[in-house]
């Protein structure tokens, strides 16, 4: 499977959540995504290749983008906790990782925010969110009044589940201690999850992302707040204003003021 298919099949089904959360019991469907769901698949033919000679020495071991300075002073806890996910085995995710993605920020934020997974350039880099997404992350940091200096940004997964699929409910379990000591170190005053599977990742609770959005929750004694996730925002740029309500509404209880947005141009 390709992944711009991947690509569609994943946005397929982040609409359809969507409208299911709203509801709705028949979902439009794009004549785009309809033709593109049904045109062949073709791939490129395998030319066997000659064996490979025996190699003397075993492969050298992962390299794993260390954190941003800003992290060091005084974390020691984050520094040992990097050390364990770079070599962590507990579910097939490191067969195919290319970096561990621990995550990077402040070593005192007051927000953390929350992904579910890294994707291709996170895997690449070892860095969370630095693509696309991660690009709208930084302009929705900034309209708080803060850098990603200041914040800490991290995933419930620590590896990149194939071809950027939905992380299953087994792999969140297993990889969740690792978020759970990272919190536990950091001591971020709110957290902010980023997307459904993330919010579920962290707290058990019934309902769509739509339907909990803009509404305080707790994650072991700190406060959650959920929005929508920066790869959303990019398919269904509609839902930035609902996005901006519910960080305005961490900037009230942090007891920031709200920085004005500028409008496009100025």
């Amino acid at each position: 499977m390709t992944d711009s298919l991947n690509q569609i099949l994943g946005d397929l089904a982040t609409h359809l959540e969507h409208e299911l959360d709203e509801g709705a019991r028949v979902v439009p469907m794009d004549r785009d995504v309809v033709i593109a769901l049904t045109e062949p698949v073709t791939s490129t033919p395998v030319v066997a290749a000659p064996a490979p000679a025996p190699v003397a020495a075993a492969p050298p071991p992962e390299k794993v983008a260390p954190l941003p300075p800003s992290d060091t002073p005084g974390s020691g806890g984050l520094a040992e906790l990097v050390s364990q996910v770079a070599a962590c085995q507990k579910c097939k995710l490191c067969e195919t990782r290319t970096k561990t993605v621990p995550g990077q920020g402040s070593a005192t934020p007051e927000i953390m925010f929350v992904g579910e997974a890294p994707g291709h350039d996170e895997d690449q880099q070892g860095l969370a969110f630095v693509g696309k997404a991660g690009q709208l992350l930084t302009k929705m940091i900034e309209a708080m009044g803060y850098t990603r200096e200041e914040i800490f940004i991290g995933n419930v997964l620590k590896c990149r589940p194939p071809n950027n699929r939905t992380p299953s409910p087994k792999e969140m379990e297993t990889c969740l201690p690792y978020l759970r000591e990272q919190i536990r170190i950091l001591q971020p005053k709110v957290i902010i999850s980023l997307g459904a599977t993330a919010l579920k990742g962290l707290v058990d609770v019934d309902g769509g992302i739509t339907r909990l959005r803009g509404k305080w929750l707790s994650f072991e004694g700190i406060d959650l707040m959920p929005t929508y996730h920066p790869a959303y925002l990019l398919r269904s740029p509609e839902f930035k204003k609902d996005t901006w309500e519910d960080l305005q509404m961490v900037l009230r209880h942090l007891g920031r003021e709200i920085p004005e947005v500028k409008k496009r141009g100025e």
